[in-house]
Parts: C-alpha cells; structure tokens; sequence
C-alpha cells in the first residue's frame, strides 16, 4: 500500500490518469490525497469529480478555493466567472449526489501513522495541527448545516486579515476559509495579503511567502497546493509544495509519502 498526494488537478482528468498510471495507482490497496482545487479552469471538471467520486473510498479531499466557488454557485447565491468550466457539472445528473460529497470534505485533513496533514493552501503561523483540525470542522459544520448559505453569502473578502479569537461568527468562519485555501504571501506580523500571487522574490518587501515566518509548531509534516508560480519549491524542511502549474500547461505531481518520492506528468490538456 502507499500514499500519494498530488497537486491541484483543476478539472485536468486526461493528466490525472496520465499520473495515476506512472505511479501504478491501485484503489484497491492504494490511496490518493488531493490538495483541493479538483475541479475548474481545466477542460473536464465533471469528468474528473465523477471519477473521483467512484473510487473515494480510496480518496482523501481537501477542498480548495475552487470547489467552494463551486458549492457557493451551486447554491445559487454566486454566479459564474467568464473562466469557470463548471456548467456541466451543473447540468449533469449527478449533480446532488456529486455536490452532497463535497460538501462532506475538509478544508484539513490528518494523518497520525503517516504524522501527514494535508490542506489547500497553508496552515496559519499562529496554529498547530490541532487547532487546525478544530477550525477546519467549523467551517464543515456550516457547510454541512441548513445555514450555510449565510457563509456563501460572505465567503469572498480579504478581510479580516488577522487572526482572533475574538472574531464574529462569520468573520471567523473568512479567516479560516481564506487561510486554508487561499493565502500565499504574510506581512512580517503573519497578517494575510490575498491579492499578490507572484512567484517568491518577487514581492515587495513588507511580505513573506507564509511559510518562511516563525510559527508555533505546526507538529507535523504539511502537503500543500495552490501557490503554482512556487513550482514545487517550498523552503520549509517539512512542507511539500505541490502544485505545478498543469492546468497552466506545467506539470501535474504526486509525492509519495513514505519515502517522500516525486512522481511528475507533463500537463497534456491544452490551453
């Protein structure tokens, strides 16, 4: 049996496949994590979610911004962008089913044998992966309740920026949703700047990509996607950053997590 997680895949099913053959996946006796953003921009979303969904019980999900701009559309209370790819999914048949297993997924996910977590963009520098946990069900507790259309309603925003224990319900709900699927760069203090995406180095100077700022001990190991200007280059020891680009027409990458081995497809959608 092993374990590979593999970057953002963003509706890209013909390079998926090319990868899970690379690696001899078997969902048999192997599992897959992915690092959220399944679906949109890429040419099969739904081809690539009803795949996914067939063999989930050899799956492991996090969401990413992506499939929450999904669900938020879904509901009725956003509307699509000119670059989405999502309108078959929204037409097929399986839509309910496809959008109930969604719903049902982490923004984190942790793997204690493996001392593995998982989620799409980072984890906060002010968390361990405890609290990380604790937070992620928070905000899958409202996607799973009658109110979570309250949450789609506010779910986009930079703001707030900071972390507290303070926050209001829905302000806390933001933060938390932002720092597991959308941040990248951190000013000095560990506030989030959610509107710069360029590749590290290129920043001004008052920013730092979030995981090069001191942080409490996160306490275990982290596999993370969404930043693909990174190219698969995270300066932490302990953090594996995952997504190249494929969509983009970069690569598509899965890590072993037994022995940390890289495994890499050329993208072969086209743009």
């Amino acid at each position: 049996m092993a374990t590979y997680a593999i970057g953002d895949v963003q509706g890209c099913y013909q390079s998926l496949q090319k990868l899970l053959n690379k690696i001899s996946f078997n969902p048999a006796k192997d599992q897959i994590w992915l690092v959220g953003d399944l679906i949109n921009r890429g040419p099969k979303s739904l081809k690539t979610l009803e795949y996914l969904y067939e063999i989930r019980s050899a799956v492991k999900i996090v969401l990413g911004n992506h499939d929450l701009h999904f669900l938020a559309v879904e509901s009725g209370l956003h509307k699509l962008k000119n670059k989405d790819t999502l309108k078959k999914i929204l037409k097929s048949s399986n839509r309910q089913k496809l959008v109930d297993w969604l719903s049902k997924q982490p923004l984190v996910y942790y793997d204690a044998k493996l001392n593995f977590a998982m989620c799409h963009a980072g984890i906060p520098i002010q968390w361990n992966i405890q609290q990380a946990i604790e937070y992620s069900q928070e905000v899958s507790q409202f996607l799973q309740s009658p109110e979570r259309n309250q949450f789609f309603k506010v779910m986009y925003g930079n703001k707030p920026a900071n972390w507290s224990q303070q926050l209001s319900q829905l302000d806390r709900l933001r933060y938390i949703t932002n720092g597991f699927t959308r941040m990248r760069f951190c000013y000095l203090d560990g506030s989030l700047e959610l509107t710069c995406k360029l590749p590290p180095g290129e920043q001004t100077e008052q920013l730092r990509p979030w995981f090069e700022l001191p942080r409490k001990p996160l306490g275990c190991q982290l596999v993370f996607g969404h930043w693909a200007s990174l190219q698969g280059l995270c300066t932490h020891p302990d953090m594996y950053a995952l997504d190249t680009g494929c969509v983009w027409g970069g690569k598509l990458t899965a890590l072993r997590l037994e022995d940390k081995t890289l495994f890499q497809v050329k993208s072969v959608e086209k743009k």
